[in-house]
């Protein structure tokens, strides 16, 4: 059964929400770009390490859709 046009499976987000979720995104894509440049760099393994964990903690962020 459908709800004001939407299946019954939708999720709606307030502006607000999609802001944030937008944000979150970037933050998930600046994190996956900064380890891109740090190999590209030769950055070592404790560098690699911590900008794996930011980047882990970014996805981790991102699961939370509200």
């Amino acid at each position: 059964m459908q709800r004001g046009g939407l299946p019954d499976d939708a999720v709606v987000l307030s502006d607000a929400e999609l802001a944030d979720l937008q944000d979150r995104l970037f933050q998930v894509r600046c994190s996956a770009e900064d380890m891109v440049t740090a190999v590209d760099d030769g950055a070592s393994t404790v560098e690699l390490r911590q900008l794996a964990g930011e980047l882990a903690r970014a996805a981790q962020d991102l699961e939370r859709i509200r």
